[in-house]
């Protein structure tokens, strides 16, 4: 089974190259995937009705219990066949829906292809925290479908709606999940078959469990997202709001009833809310001009139908919501894609313009009409023999007053013969309103469709027929899930034809009125026109969203007052009195040794010294010389505590930290602007002496606070044994930590990408000029030069010696950089200590020669480097799964490599050069967001003051032409390089 969604997930990942290829046609390649899983079920599916259920596990996170355990039952063959076959079919029907000129097509076909892996991987899950990681990836795939076109308003609020409901419900539900999972189990199995005790954590767990399935299948309260999302394109509509997504909810419901239907709560969430919404629905589908939003809020009422059924708890009424699930995927889709068909032949779904198209679409409203008939109930349709079943059910529950009492299941039978009537009347509405030839309506243009674009709902409508017709050989394979229930009797075989009973009665009875509300339709409308809205759950989701914007407002008009002091001294206030009062008070200090050598009181000394000068200094970059000295001075505590390779990043860092400082300084004023005393410096003393005590005091009970053995007391075995190196720092990072060092990269990722878009709002720096092109005049043509970048710059700012020390280190520092990068398994260094090195020498050749003497050391993109880094270290903690392993596994490899010899040749190398790469990425994008970027506002600046005209600090390269920037471009790294110079 995980097979099934690794398919999946491989056709997502080649669908946007298969769209560029193909165009529209890579949907017909695309719909392989749901097809075989649809023919994997179908070969199974004699295991299944025999009990033999198929199961697999794949260990995930043991330490937490979580497994990726897959198992096919009943329930989950049924709703699993539902996803793939209408899945497959849907793909065929966009071949034809979709323009080959649709710029969108490579997202979409991505998106909708992960979508369809993910509702498979739902409904065949038996782990509840894994549906739930499925359950959200649904969510978060419809929001991309539906928001399909992100320059419409409407796509993105529907979109916007969507998602802020069923995420809601999934975090309600993602509480009731843990809550089982710690009182009882997180195996649906286990869940299943032996229950816990319905004690108050059960009951709170089960009503946040069902709050989740039910804003999944737009119940009432949260039955408005639905329609809004019918903005979607309509194979969207036909897929996920007939057949998958709002089936998630049902799945739930099914899934947990046999062990927990008689459950405080239960059948008034479930049969109340269902029932309630089944009649909200069916009301406001009567009120629609739009056909695909009639369809909308008719699946809103047919979902109420289906939970109400599925909660009810009988044996009967398992099978009938079976058989009702099947049904409705069968008749909504077949009717959403007719909607579509019609859309794209006609140009309109107002009911009003249309008439005359059921003649001339045949092909179309033959099927449609058999599916809206199987949807009103009428025999021989699969929806007469579903409704019959469930009114069988209800029927039964009045006669025996299980498990619903008598006056509610009384309430129950009639508050689904009127959402029956209200289905029927709206059924007859929408033929009438998609296909009729209606009095003084011109007949509607009609452009004919291409086969292939009615072959799924043709399809889809004969199988409404079929399953009507062939019902008695449905119930023994749905039967295997009915009589797990303990409520109830055996349940009669479905069939479309049990004698003159009750609930044939009750059938006729909600058809007789359905249509006579529809002839009434007028009268109908005019009632509705004057009846209050009562439930309107759109209203009260936009004056909720009002409210929150609202409160937030007037939060952050009295929290967020625009002062980053008042910010950071709010941050440190509460550091202080909570976790420094709480050591202070509660914390148990061990004793104290001041140092192990004299050397490192002279080092604190020293840091001492450093921090308080920072304090009386005037001048921001003697500022930031004494706060890196104090990071220096923590380099050497290392050195001397015997971390060489601790020491070596520490020290790389607070150089690299340094580069930032004294860029970012140029565009700042020399000196601090003095202050004269006042009650405000004071407290700010205070906070500072209170926050450095709290931090000490902190790291006095956290290290007297450990009670068990820590466990890098086994790293040196362990990285030696499983990590292949020495070094046990790099052996921590690349294996044994790996897990952290990927998400560290990926924040570095983030920070390099942060940096740049702070300087550059638009986009990345990523304008490269090659010195050559850039040269001012030379007196001395024919005089060789150390940098092509000085040859940019004016005499007066070069300086010789820094170029030909530059041009004499740099090629030593990347080899250094390399060498760190590749002993660094065995040695101190590593991917990170080299990546600093290596982009430290482009920062020297930056000071040395400018922007333009960058561009000429590193002349690509940054983002490019730190994109590919971030590539090959993902590449490589996911390559041993290809050869049978787990993520992140190392592998030692030895060799002979002439002229070398032996090599030793850990797997983990890999990782670390995807670390390289990344960090080398970030510097350069620091240097070019802080230097080249600040060079360019500089010159810009420049060139206005001279010319008095102004331009955009993004195209000031362009003054560079004029021959401005050429003569003064470079001061800016010039000012910064005089630090370094002698």
């Amino acid at each position: 089974m995980a097979q099934l969604l690794l398919l999946h997930l491989l056709a997502a990942v080649v669908a946007p190259w298969l769209a560029k290829v193909l165009r529209a046609k890579a949907f017909l390649v695309l719909a392989v995937a749901p097809a075989a899983s649809f023919g994997w079920l179908v070969s199974v599916s004699g295991d299944v009705r025999a009990g033999n259920l198929p199961t697999q596990r794949i260990s995930w996170v043991p330490g937490l219990g979580i497994d990726l355990d897959f198992q096919l039952t009943t329930l989950s063959w049924v709703l699993a066949l539902l996803v793939t076959g209408v899945g497959a079919l849907v793909l065929l029907y966009c071949r034809w829906y979709f323009s080959d000129r649709d710029p969108t097509l490579w997202r979409f076909t991505s998106v909708f292809t992960a979508f369809a892996g993910a509702m498979l991987g739902l409904v065949l899950t038996d782990n509840l925290l894994v549906l739930y990681v499925f359950w959200e990836l649904t969510t978060v795939f419809s929001y991309l479908l539906i928001g399909h076109n992100p320059a419409s308003s409407t796509n993105r609020r529907a979109a916007m709606q969507a998602l802020i409901v069923t995420t809601f419900g999934g975090l309600a539900m993602l509480i009731g999940i843990i809550a089982l999972g710690v009182h009882h189990t997180y195996s649906i199995s286990e869940l299943v078959a032996d229950p816990p005790a319905l004690d108050g954590v059960t009951v709170a767990a089960l009503v946040l469990l069902l709050v989740g399935a039910l804003s999944k299948s737009a119940l009432v309260p949260f039955h408005f997202w639905l329609p809004g999302a019918m903005a979607a394109p309509t194979p969207v509509s036909a897929y996920l709001h007939a057949a998958a997504m709002v089936k998630a909810g049902i799945y739930l419901v099914a899934l947990l009833a046999p062990a927990f239907a008689g459950a405080p709560a239960w059948h008034a969430l479930t049969v109340g809310l269902g029932l309630f919404t089944m009649l909200v629905g069916g009301w406001r589908a009567l009120r629609q001009h739009d056909i695909k939003l009639l369809l909308a809020y008719g699946t809103v009422s047919q979902l109420g139908f289906i939970v109400a059924i599925a909660g009810l708890g009988t044996k009967t009424s398992a099978l009938s919501a079976l058989a009702l699930v099947i049904a409705h995927g069968l008749f909504k889709s077949t009717l959403f894609l007719t909607v579509g068909v019609v859309d794209k032949s006609t140009g309109t779904r107002d009911l009003r313009e249309l008439s005359g198209v059921g003649r001339r679409l045949l092909p179309v409203s033959v099927p449609a009409t058999l599916a809206a008939l199987s949807m009103a109930g009428i025999i021989p349709l699969a929806g007469f023999v579903s409704k019959e079943s469930a009114l069988e059910a209800l029927w039964q529950d009045v006669q025996t007053s299980t498990p619903l009492p008598a006056p509610w299941s009384w309430l129950a039978i009639a508050g689904v013969v009127a959402g029956s009537a209200l289905t029927v009347a709206y059924t007859a509405r929408f033929l009438w309103g998609a296909f009729a030839t209606k009095p003084g309506v011109e007949p509607t243009p009609v452009k004919a469709a291409h086969p292939g674009f009615v072959l799924s709902p043709l399809l889809l409508g004969v199988g409404c027929l079929l399953l009507g017709l062939l019902s008695p050989l449905e119930s023994p394979w749905l039967m295997p899930y009915a009589v797990a229930f303990p409520v109830g009797e055996a349940p009669a075989t479905l069939s479309l034809w049990h004698g003159v009973t009750v609930p044939l009665m009750l059938s006729l009875v909600s058809v007789g009125l359905g249509l006579l509300l529809f002839s009434r339709r007028d009268l109908v409308g005019r009632a509705q026109a004057r009846v209050p809205a009562l439930v309107d759950g759109e209203r009260g989701f936009a004056r909720t969203l009002r409210w929150v914007d609202r409160g937030a407002v007037e939060t952050t008009a009295v929290t967020q007052r625009g002062s980053l002091p008042i910010y950071l001294a709010a941050i440190l206030i509460v550091f202080v009195a909570l976790p420094g009062v709480a050591a202070a008070t509660r914390g148990s200090f061990p004793s104290i040794r001041l140092w192990d050598n004299p050397g490192q009181a002279v080092v604190g000394v020293f840091m001492v010294a450093a921090a308080v000068l920072v304090l009386v200094t005037r001048r921001r970059l003697t500022a930031v010389m004494l706060v890196g000295a104090t990071g220096y001075g923590v380099s050497l505590l290392f050195i001397l505590h015997g971390a060489p390779d601790l020491a070596i990043t520490q020290m790389l860092v607070e150089t690299v930290s340094l580069v930032v400082f004294v860029l970012a300084l140029r565009r700042l004023p020399t000196k601090f602007t003095r202050h004269p005393h006042s009650p405000s410096r004071t407290w700010r003393i205070a906070l500072g002496v209170a926050v450095g005590t709290s931090v000490g005091l902190i790291a006095l009970v956290a290290s007297g606070g450990r009670t068990a053995d820590p466990v890098s007391v086994d790293f040196p075995t362990e990285a030696y044994a499983f990590g292949h190196g020495k070094n046990i720092v790099n052996v921590t990072l690349v294996d044994i930590r790996a897990w952290d060092t990927l998400g560290e990269v990926s924040v570095l990722v983030a920070a390099a990408t942060g940096i740049a878009s702070l300087i550059f709002v638009r986009t990345r720096n990523t304008r490269l000029s090659r010195a050559t092109a850039k040269a001012l005049p030379s007196s001395n043509p024919a005089r060789g030069t150390w940098l092509h970048g000085g040859r940019t710059m004016r005499q007066e700012k070069r300086s010789v010696i820094f170029e030909v020390v530059t041009r004499l280190v740099f090629h030593v520092m990347l080899a250094a950089s390399l060498f760190l990068l590749f002993a660094g398994h065995n040695q101190p260094g590593g991917g990170f200590a080299g990546g600093l090195v290596a982009g430290l020498a482009l920062v020297v050749r930056y000071l040395a020669g400018g922007r333009y003497e960058l561009d000429e050391a590193a002349p690509f993109d940054a983002g490019l480097l730190v994109g590919l880094g971030l590539l090959v270290a993902v590449g490589s903690a996911l390559a041993p799964l290809a050869f049978g392993g787990t993520i992140l596994e190392t592998t030692a490899v030895d060799f002979t490599l002439p002229p070398w010899g032996e090599v030793h040749l850990v797997t983990s190398l890999f990782f670390d050069v995807g670390v390289y790469l990344i960090v080398v990425g970030m510097m350069l994008d620091i240097v070019r967001s802080l230097g080249t970027g600040i060079d360019r506002q500089i010159a810009d600046e420049q060139s206005d003051g001279g010319s008095g005209e102004t331009s955009d600090a993004s195209d000031a390269s362009d003054a560079s032409d004029e021959g401005a920037e050429g003569a003064e471009g470079a001061e800016g790294a010039d000012d910064v390089a005089e630090v370094a110079r002698p």
